[in-house]
């Protein structure tokens, strides 16, 4: 039994040299990532916090460079938080055309009805005319449910309420 323990401790301290490499970096959006692969080259080097073959944490550039190096790192943060600035506000750009778009169409579909209304309201007044032009006698229902004929005095009001329906709605969708 004491060899066997012996294979167990010698897999077990070798186990970590048989494991895949693993690499860890924060990403854009402040997550940490795990992995077997590098990171994309997008990721630059000071957000790699660990790689295959360092002993511990990654070297990191603006530590080991010079005094000025340090002072390029808040341009830097300050490109990237433009750069977050920008996508935010073409995102917000992006909504705004997409509402104004949307406003569109419903303001041309509700044109459209008004169109087809006055369309509708025209060829019914044209029709009513061309009833009252030909001088045959036209009859009403009353309050009580009665048919009552129209007088002369009530065929002019009606042709002239007709008339200014037609001028109103039987213009060219244009001339408005």
């Amino acid at each position: 039994m004491n060899a066997s323990r012996v294979i167990v401790l010698a897999l077990a301290l070798g186990l970590p040299a048989l494991c895949p490499a693993q690499w860890r970096w924060i990403d854009k959006n402040g997550q940490a990532v795990f992995s077997d692969q590098p990171p994309p080259n997008d990721v630059p080097a000071a957000k790699i916090v660990r790689q295959p073959g360092a002993k511990g944490r990654a070297p990191e550039p603006a530590a080991a460079a010079s005094e000025p190096a340090a002072r390029q790192a808040p341009p830097l943060r300050a490109a990237a938080s433009a750069a977050k600035a920008g996508a935010k506000d073409k995102e917000l750009q992006d909504k705004k055309k997409q509402a104004e778009a949307a406003e569109a169409e419903k303001k041309k579909a509700q044109e459209e009805e008004a169109g087809r209304m006055r369309a509708d309201n025209c060829a019914r007044a044209r029709r009513s005319k061309a009833t009252f032009d030909t001088g045959v006698r036209v009859a009403r229902l009353n309050d009580k449910g009665e048919r009552e004929f129209m007088d002369d005095a009530q065929r002019a009001a009606e042709t002239k309420r007709l008339e200014g329906v037609i001028a109103r709605d039987c213009k060219p969708a244009g001339s408005d």
